[in-house]
């Protein structure tokens, strides 16, 4: 019988979420500059990124489908957690120094399959964990610890540099970067390791039929093949909430993903004017791109504990699509800007949204599941944001170089209007769990 947790177990429970943040900061503010370092054309960029997308089809309802089978010394999520931390570190002390563009590729393929293998089983973790009241506490938690995860990772090149760091690595990167990944490494590993040892996990509920079902198909193999014949199941057997989120998800993550790969390049040449990516205003328009990442992830982590609040008095429904809607206005509005100061406050509308993104759809969702399958469905339920980034990747090149003639600008504002089609799609969302949301208020005070 599950028991309310403080805000304590909470924390520790979730604090490994703040290293997985670190490493997908760092890789998504800086991974376009470093391609176009090592001399990637714009329209190439998209192609370059299919490794994010493809890994999380692959890798998440994998190892959601595998943990839900688990059970050792360490648990059932927290043997992958670890795993892929320690991987996950070892890529990110060798990316920034890549000594080519293809090596560069290679190495976020591995880098993207290990950050998912830790990641996945952290939405099912809670889950696990929590009664369904305090679940939307334990998903808000996991957005306050990613956005200080992604504010450190994203602000970290440009500490460096106010600090005097200049000069690059053989490769063109900026130490400032190269400095950066390196603490991001040992941030990931660690971050995980305080999780791993401080939370624990529930057994499954009838040991005797869990070992038998393990004792009909032993060893990895075994785990293997039912874990493959499970995922097409799944898939069949969606709930209707879950469909609803689907399509919300897949406009919202193409918005997220044009802004990912463009927002540094737009600010290179939009606002900071960079007449080539080996001029010095390229490099500091990247780092301020870096910095604005930061600002809507200092937004994300303020308003954290505010949207449960808000949605307790409203729905979540209305709160997730009011986030959306400025999320939108806020690329949008970067057509009009030219000024750096200036453009680190559209990402206060950014940061709301995200915020949103993090915690609410997984909220909902994880009311309309069942407890014993949560790891496959929120595997499966990845679907519908690295779909829309397979979309992106393998049919932007032709539309950023014959339509928007390489100008990043016109990506970014293209991820705009895609948060307002998802912020429309949110109206038709069933939340099964609205007559009676969370309780959040009192949550967060609970002992």
């Amino acid at each position: 019988m599950k028991s309310r947790l403080n805000l304590l177990q909470i924390w520790n429970m979730n604090f490994g979420f703040l290293g997985i943040q670190f490493g997908w900061g760092l890789q998504l503010a800086n991974m376009s500059a470093i391609y176009t370092k090592l001399g990637a054309d714009p329209d190439k960029i998209p192609i370059l990124w299919l490794a994010g997308p493809v890994t999380g089809l692959l890798v998440q309802p994998i190892i959601g489908a595998m943990s839900d089978r688990t059970w050792n010394r360490l648990g059932r999520r927290r043997p992958y957690f670890l795993t892929g931390a320690i991987l996950s570190s070892i890529a990110l002390c060798f990316m920034p120094e890549s000594p080519e563009l293809w090596i560069a590729a290679s190495l976020l393929w591995v880098l993207d399959a290990c950050i998912n293998i830790s990641m996945e089983p952290f939405r099912a973790f809670v889950a696990d964990k929590l009664i369904q009241e305090q679940r939307t506490l334990g998903f808000i938690m996991q957005s306050f610890f990613i956005g200080i995860g992604a504010t450190m990772a994203n602000a970290l090149p440009r500490i460096f540099r106010e600090l005097g760091v200049t000069g690059t690595a053989p490769n063109g990167v900026p130490l400032t970067v190269l400095y950066s990944f390196r603490i991001g490494a040992a941030m990931f590993l660690l971050c995980v390791l305080w999780t791993v040892f401080t939370s624990s996990e529930y057994p499954p509920e009838d040991m005797d039929e869990f070992n038998k079902k393990r004792s009909e198909n032993p060893g990895l193999g075994g785990l293997l093949k039912e874990v493959f014949a499970e995922i097409p199941v799944a898939i069949k057997s969606m709930p209707s909430t879950m469909k609803q989120l689907a399509l919300v998800q897949v406009f919202t993550w193409l918005g997220l993903f044009s802004m990912w790969l463009y927002f540094g390049l737009m600010c290179a040449y939009h606002v900071f004017k960079a007449p080539s990516s080996q001029s010095e205003l390229f490099d500091r328009g990247i780092e301020w791109a870096g910095w604005c990442f930061a600002v809507y992830s200092i937004v994300c982590f303020l308003v954290a504990f505010i949207l449960p609040k808000i949605a307790q008095r409203t729905s979540r429904k209305l709160v997730h699509s009011i986030a959306l809607t400025l999320g939108g206005l806020s690329l949008l509005s970067t057509y009009f800007i030219t000024d750096a100061n200036t453009l680190q406050w559209t990402m206060i509308g950014v940061g709301i949204a995200w915020s949103s993104i993090l915690s609410i759809p997984y909220a909902i969702l994880s009311t309309a599941l069942p407890a014993n399958r949560m790891g496959v469905f929120m595997g499966v339920f990845n679907f519908f944001i690295v779909i829309p980034e397979i979309i992106a990747s393998l049919a932007f090149q032709p539309l950023v170089k014959n339509v928007f003639h390489n100008d990043p600008l016109y990506v970014v504002m293209m991820g705009g209007a895609c948060l307002l089609v998802a912020a429309v799609l949110v109206v038709r969302v069933d939340d099964t769990n609205e007559s009676n949301p969370t309780g959040d208020a009192q949550l967060t005070g609970s002992h």
